[in-house]
């Protein structure tokens, strides 16, 4: 990156907007003001409808010819929780032995300010004459509800004929150090509600009730005793966790009327969302029995997805080797991104910082990881629209 660039000083700037989502309190205009500086064309967004939160969204491109390569991310955050729990000041975004404190510094407002300090060192380097573009799709939606944010964004790309060639998303995707991890896919999640009916009674006169309870523990038994998958060529097996059991009753003699349970599955390209609610659905019809009054209310966040080991694994990849000296593992393990929605316009793949502070009190990220992170960028642009493009 050029000398002076101040990597740190925009990731301060971005962290202390306290952008606790759906609200941007500035940020996105910090992001756009230095790429503004860049010589990037800036398009704030501002996308809502019935039920949701208007959410502020930025796409900004340098550049007019292909490939189109975008850093893909989101400026918003979750909450910090108790401020006195942490030892730095949760949106003071203080530097303390090398160390920037501060929530969303891990996820991800640390690697939005490595995007643009790449960028800015590949302009420096090439100036406006490469080939190809760049551009960032940044939205204030993705640790929401995520209905006002990327996939809105990609349908206005879309309705004005632009497209994006290969996209990077910046979530932090290392375990333990910077380099040892790739994202080329997400597990599918289906977050689902079970409810089973009964028949409200005295405890000493079962014959009289139909306690739901019984026959919910017994649904329950069936779907975490089944193994659904052994897993696929690049998925881990999908995993069915409990996240709650309630029934409401607070009366030690009282038979209950109904009884719920909630729980998620994390599912790989074996299954189609559908495919896994008519399974889950036949394994609780058989446990439940004839005349069980009982219903399952499924949730779909994303269905699973895999962009295959290529030219843009291999790139990222390079890059990395070349900024650390060792080959990252390509991998679907965690949770969901806005890669889901991407991954429809262009393949993706996604690599950031280590998050092993993300979301937790005293949030925090090395500065050696933040300028290292920036030059694995900066190699990165260098492949897929600089002069290493040129001779693929």
């Amino acid at each position: 990156m050029p000398r002076d660039f101040d990597l740190v000083g925009l990731a301060q700037a971005l962290i202390r907007c306290p952008s606790v989502t759906p609200a941007d309190e500035g940020a996105l205009a910090v992001l756009a003001a230095a790429l503004g500086g860049l010589g990037f064309a800036c398009q704030p967004l501002r996308f809502e409808e019935a039920g949701t939160a208007p959410v502020a969204n930025l796409y900004a491109r340098i550049g007019a010819a292909r490939p189109n390569f975008c850093f893909a991310g989101h400026t918003d955050v979750v909450p910090p929780g108790a401020a006195d729990a942490w030892s730095h000041p949760p949106f003071a975004a203080e530097l303390h032995d090398g160390v920037l404190y501060g929530r969303g510094a891990a996820d991800m407002k640390g690697a939005i300010a490595a995007f643009v300090a790449a960028a800015a060192g590949f302009l420096a380097g090439h100036g406006p004459d490469f080939p190809g573009s760049i551009s960032l799709l940044i939205t204030g939606d993705e640790e929401g509800p995520a209905v006002n944010g990327t996939a809105k964004v990609l349908r206005w790309l879309a309705g004005r004929g632009e497209r994006l060639d290969l996209c990077l998303v910046g979530e932090p995707t290392n375990a333990a150090a910077l380099g040892d991890m790739v994202k080329i896919g997400r597990r599918g999640s289906l977050s689902c509600t079970l409810t089973v009916e009964g028949t409200q009674g005295h405890v000493a006169y079962p014959a009289l009730a139909d306690n739901p309870v019984a026959r919910l523990v017994r649904m329950l038994a069936v779907l975490i005793g089944r193994e659904l998958d052994a897993g696929s060529a690049h998925f881990q097996p999908s995993n069915l966790e409990l996240t709650s059991i309630d029934v409401g009753n607070d009366a030690a003699n009282v038979i209950p009327a109904r009884a719920r349970a909630r729980f998620n599955v994390r599912f790989n390209d074996r299954h189609t969302s559908k495919s896994l609610i008519a399974r889950l659905e036949a394994m609780l019809a058989e446990a439940a029995g004839a005349g069980a009054r009982w219903r399952l209310d499924p949730q779909l966040t994303g269905e699973p997805f895999v962009t295959p080991p290529g030219p843009l694994s291999e790139m990222i990849a390079g890059a990395i080797e070349e900024v650390t000296g060792a080959r990252p593992a390509l991998t679907t393990t965690g949770g969901t991104s806005d890669a889901r929605f991407i991954k429809d316009a262009c393949p993706v793949a996604e690599f950031g910082l280590v998050g092993r502070t993300m979301h937790q009190v005293d949030e925090c990220v090395a500065v050696e990881d933040l300028q290292r992170l920036a030059a694995i960028y900066r190699a990165l642009l260098e492949r897929a629209v600089g002069a290493r493009a040129r001779g693929r």
